[in-house]
């Protein structure tokens, strides 16, 4: 007998708990490379360097302590105030009201872009999705600064009652055309899903179109 298995073999093994582990059981939607900076290290470490996934590890805990709404708070820049919104003759503050120009914003962020530091091509970020030996292309993690109402957001972006916000996202695709990305917001877990809680693939492009 005793060599015989019994019937709920499998329970009795999931709950020996050993030990804490180092494996990841959180659940993505992202490759793991997508999280990885860009290291200009040669891959056969020099006497006296740091090897490189030691510097690719350090990098990546630092980038995730930085947080763009913090620091662009510690400027004094307002997020909610960087998007252009219609202009309201009537309600305007008056000048012993506001602080800098009376006048509201107008710009776009797109006329301040800046692609000379970019350490990748927005091919390249894209590119960052596509794990090895699979066809499929995943996502890749960014923030976005989008409104907080999306019904509202999708039919007036600049409607006066909108609240932009910093938001995780899952960047899905970029028209070289337009210069812009296409996004999608992550859910409480942090997951980029559908409707039908289905992963979102190749930029959202189904086998039907």
């Amino acid at each position: 007998t005793k060599f015989k298995v019994p019937e709920n073999f499998k329970g009795l093994t999931d709950k020996q708990v050993v030990g804490p582990s180092t494996e990841d059981l959180t659940e993505s939607d992202f490759p793991v490379q997508s999280f990885k900076p860009k290291v200009q290290m040669p891959f056969k470490r020099l006497p006296g360097q740091n090897p490189r996934k030691v510097e690719v590890e350090r990098r990546r805990q630092l980038y995730l302590t930085f947080d763009i709404a913090e620091l662009l708070a510690s400027k004094g820049i307002d997020s909610n105030q960087l998007m252009p919104r219609h202009y309201d003759p009537e309600n305007m503050p008056p000048i012993e009201e506001t602080k800098d120009s009376v006048f509201p914003i107008y710009l776009p962020l797109q006329v301040f872009d800046n692609d000379e530091f970019d350490c990748r091509t927005p091919e390249e970020w894209i590119s960052l999705g596509l794990e090895p030996g699979s066809s499929d292309r995943k996502p890749v993690p960014g923030k976005a600064l989008l409104p907080t109402d999306d019904v509202l957001g999708h039919e007036d972006p600049k409607n006066q009652e909108l609240i932009y916000e910093w938001i995780d996202v899952g960047v899905l695709d970029y028209d070289k055309e337009t210069d812009l990305y296409l996004v999608h917001k992550t859910d409480k877990k942090g997951l980029v899903r559908d409707e039908e809680g289905r992963p979102i693939l190749n930029g959202g492009i189904t086998p039907q179109g």
